[in-house]
């Protein structure tokens, strides 16, 4: 069976993640949105990376705070994939970018009566991410 487009929440302008070391992330995530067909972040040297799109933006950066960047537990920042080539795409890139996995490897996973094809991985600071298309 092949994937079909998830279903996005139009209502959420901005996810903002914070990071340990910018330049890694930068390179982490340059490389993963790459496989999902998003240009190379905006550059705010020594401060954050903007990967802007028509339904908002995905920010990384130094906390604002000056405190250190940490995870959200139970927080997971899921990315749309249009097929299972380009889901493993994703986490390959991921694994090669300074990511490590997290779960299980990828697969199909049901829940609530959604059937989809997922990949989880950390980005380098820790914060959970996952690449899915629904089935």
């Amino acid at each position: 069976m092949e994937c079909q487009p998830c279903v996005g929440w139009g209502w959420i302008g901005a996810y903002v993640i914070g990071v340990h070391d910018l330049d890694m992330a930068i390179n982490f995530y340059d490389a993963i949105l790459k496989e999902l067909g998003i240009e190379a972040g905006k550059i705010e040297p020594g401060v954050r990376c903007f990967y802007p799109s028509p339904n908002g933006s995905l920010i990384i950066g130094y906390p604002i705070n000056g405190e250190p960047a940490c995870i959200g537990n139970g927080s997971t920042i899921a990315f749309k994939a249009t097929s299972k080539e380009q889901v493993n795409a994703w986490f390959e890139a991921g694994m090669n970018s300074g990511g490590y996995e997290c779960e299980a490897p990828p697969g199909i996973r049901e829940r609530s009566g959604i059937r989809s094809y997922l990949a989880y991985l950390r980005d380098p600071s820790g914060n959970k991410l996952a690449a899915a298309c629904r089935m």
